[in-house]
Order: structure tokens, then C-alpha cells, then sequence
């Protein structure tokens, strides 16, 4: 079994890399918490700590990592709170030894407490700007966030290539068809929407929640954007009960309305998006098996148990799209 690309990426690797572009490094090192790619602080000699992102190989050409680049700088133009790459010698986009890299400013913080109806609506309505900014063109480069790449070539890849028990493959196999079929539904009831470039995985950890005069959130790690619904970007900031959801989602509203229009047709969707990233993380995890650091951080990934749970949940999810989308 060959080695990974990554086993390559030694600390030693990173600080060559980053001295190449001009910055001097101190020989401090901490790898931070990512999985796709790798990311580590990296101290420096008598200034403020940065954030190295190396880019896995193979995934992404230079114009999809650029169109992103571009998308965060345009962001952080309208003085919205998003961690953008730095530009050094002219350009965001580094290569060293083979690896591609970006350098960002170091943003500490909190997770946000999304119990709150402040927060949210506070995370709405920056929610609101980077979509009415997201909505002024579209992605040229980067991949649509729709029921094929999501769903049905995920549900085909795990299959083709027997990730699934075989006491369980009926089983899987069968709720998985149903499911995306629940999918197509929803998003035929939800009808034509305005699809526009997205954030495309903003779960808690990619947001980041300051104290004192810079207070609030910042958006962080934009590797997924895609272009897509723009209740993508919403539906990760509910949870709970149908009640609890119904409250969270007008607090978002109440604050995403005040920069960009929300189509309501688009609340179909919310759990189609949901059984859709829960067939396409699955697949994800399934394809990174050989990256040392997935075994090692997701042992219980493929495990009887495992396959079991991802039946019943869509399983859940099935019955959940059937029933009518969440009001405000």
C-alpha cells in the first residue's frame, strides 16, 4: 500500500513552505483541528501567530481553490466579518514541493451559542450579507450543491465499491433509494429557486463568535462554498424539536431579511439538504479511508453499528420529508 500524499507534509515541509513566500517563522507548530486538508499555526518572530492551509491533492484545480479565494476577499471588502487568505508576493495561492497552500490571518473565538435569539438573529443578518453578495454572480469553477453530486453518485460510489455489510446491504440499499426519493420530491414541491454562491458547510465549527469591540461572529474556512439554496447556509443553525426549529428560524429570519430576500418555498428543503449531507458525509468518509487520520480519528466509522444507525436515520429522515416544511 502506497503512502499517503500527506505523509509527506513534515513540519519540517510547512516551515519551508511558509518561509518561501517571505515570512519568518519561529519553529513553533500546532496542527489545528481539519481533516480535508491540513491546517496548523504557525508562530513568528516577533509578530502574531498565521494559519497555513495545505489543500489535499487531487481535490480541487487552482481555478476552484482561486474562486474561492476571491469570493472571501470580496466578502471581506463589504466589511463583512470572514477570514480571507493573506496575498503574499502577489498572490493567495502558494505551491511548495508539491503542495498547494494558503496563509491566514489567526481569528480566535467561541462557538456560538445558538440557544440564544439574539445570536441568531445576529448570525442571520451577516447570514443576509454574504448572500446578497453571493447572489451578484455566480461560481464559475466550483461544483452546484444538487441531488447528483450529493446524493446520487455518493449512494453509487459507497455501492459500487461494497462499503455497505452485506447483512446489511438490502437494508441500506433500499432506504437510501427511498430516501432520494423523498429528496426529489421536496425539491419538486419547493419548484424554481434563485440558487447563488454559498458558505456550503456552515456547521458551528466554521463559525467563530468574538467578545469586546470586534464582537460577533466570523465565518471561517470556506473550502466547501458551492452554489446552491441559500437555506444551505440556515439549516445548520437549527435543532431540536419541530417547535424549537420554528422559533430558531424566524430569530435567523428576523435578522436575514434586513439584507437579503428569503424565498419561503425553500423551507421544502430543509430536510432533503439534511438526508442529503448525511449520504454524502458517509461517502466522504469512505473515500478518505486511506488517510492515516481518519481511522485514527473516526474509529467507529464502518462498523456494523454504524451502517445500523445511518438506516434508521434515514429511515427517520424518509418520515420527516413527508411532513410539511417548517413555518415562520
Amino acid at each position: 500500500m502506497s503512502e499517503h500524499p500527506f505523509s509527506a507534509l513534515t513540519p519540517d515541509l510547512v516551515l519551508d513552505a511558509l518561509e518561501s513566500t517571505g515570512l519568518r517563522c519561529d519553529g513553533r507548530m500546532l496542527a489545528l483541528n481539519s481533516f480535508e486538508n491540513r491546517v496548523y499555526q504557525i508562530g513568528r518572530e516577533d509578530d502574531t501567530p498565521l494559519v497555513a492551509k495545505f489543500y489535499r491533492p487531487e481535490r480541487w484545480n487552482d481555478a476552484a481553490i482561486l474562486e474561492e479565494h476571491a469570493y472571501t476577499l470580496e466578502l471581506a471588502e463589504r466589511e463583512i466579518p470572514v477570514v480571507a487568505p493573506l496575498e503574499l508576493a502577489g498572490r493567495t495561492l502558494n505551491e511548495f514541493a508539491g503542495f498547494r497552500f494558503a496563509v491566514y490571518p489567526r481569528q480566535s473565538g467561541r462557538p456560538p451559542e445558538l440557544d440564544d435569539p439574539d445570536t441568531l438573529e445576529w448570525m442571520g443578518r451577516f447570514m443576509g450579507r454574504i448572500h446578497a453578495v453571493g447572489a451578484t454572480r455566480q461560481f464559475e469553477h466550483r461544483p452546484a450543491l444538487d441531488i447528483e453530486t450529493f446524493g446520487t453518485e455518493p449512494r453509487a460510489w459507497l455501492l459500487e465499491h461494497g462499503w455497505i455489510p452485506p447483512e446489511l446491504l438490502g437494508a441500506w440499499e433500499s432506504v437510501s433509494a427511498q430516501a432520494l426519493e423523498g429528496v426529489r420530491h421536496c425539491f419538486e414541491r419547493a419548484g424554481k429557486f434563485a440558487a447563488l454562491r454559498l458558505h456550503g458547510d456552515c456547521h458551528m465549527g466554521n463559525v467563530l463568535w468574538t467578545e469586546g469591540a470586534d464582537s460577533g461572529p466570523h465565518f471561517v474556512d470556506f473550502d466547501d462554498c458551492r452554489t446552491g439554496p441559500a437555506v444551505q447556509d440556515l439549516w445548520m443553525l437549527l435543532s431540536g424539536e419541530r417547535e424549537a426549529m420554528t422559533r430558531q428560524l424566524s430569530d435567523v429570519l428576523a435578522g436575514y431579511e434586513d439584507f437579503h430576500d428569503f424565498d419561503r418555498r425553500e423551507l421544502h428543503l430543509v430536510e432533503a439538504l439534511r438526508t442529503l449531507r448525511l449520504l454524502h458525509y458517509s461517502a466522504w468518509l469512505a473515500r478518505r479511508w486511506d488517510d492515516p487520520a481518519f481511522p485514527a480519528a473516526f474509529p467507529w466509522f464502518n462498523t456494523q453499528h454504524y451502517w445500523q444507525d445511518r438506516i434508521l436515520e434515514l429511515r427517520e429522515q424518509v418520515a420527516l420529508m413527508q411532513e410539511p416544511p417548517l413555518s415562520v
